[in-house]
Formats: C-alpha cells, structure tokens, sequence
C-alpha cells in the first residue's frame, strides 16, 4: 500500500500518508510528490527517507475531494503510484496521474 489514510474525528480532514515504492527509489537523490494539493510543485513536498527505508511524508487533506498526484525522482523522473485509488488520463503526457480519493 502506498497510501495511509486517517480521518480526524474533530475536523473534515484526512492525514494521508504517500509512501514511494521502493522500486522507484533505488539510487534517488531526491523523492517528492507533486499533485493538486501543491500546485504540481515539483520541490515543494520532498518524501523522508524512514526508519524502514522507504520514503514517505503525511499531508493535510479535505475529505470529500479527490486529489491527483505523482511522485517525482529526482526533479525528472515522474512515476504513478502502483497502489492508487485510481488513475486518470493526464493532459501533457501519455502517462496517467495517481489518484487518491479522501
């Protein structure tokens, strides 16, 4: 699973955590997730390397939205989450956007 989702009792909002693969971060430099909750900022929302090694960082999100993502390798490389909820055609590549819906 790459995503973990927890929903607060006392606010509309879903601590959701996005986990790389560990296929993808073989060698990486860097790991970030880029997606409508950061504007598809690239360096914005950089993963953490953790204590198992995988790569992984927590975000605030509303419930009741869907959000598109990807996790970007090294500022270049754009993969899909392999666990997502779903997937939806992009529109500047052949490629889909990961989805994860709250």
């Amino acid at each position: 699973m790459s995503t973990e989702k927890k929903y607060l009792k006392s606010k509309p909002i879903c601590k959701v955590k996005f986990i790389a693969p560990k296929e993808i971060t073989k060698n990486a430099k860097t790991i970030a997730i880029a997606g409508d909750f950061n504007d598809w900022n690239i360096e914005q929302t950089i993963l953490r390397k953790q204590k198992s090694g995988v790569y992984a960082r927590t975000l605030d999100l509303e419930v009741g939205t869907e959000y598109q993502y990807r996790f970007v390798i090294d500022g270049v490389r754009w993969e899909n989450d392999w666990d997502a909820d779903k997937y939806v055609p992009n529109n500047h590549s052949f490629d889909d956007n990961s989805v994860v819906v709250i």
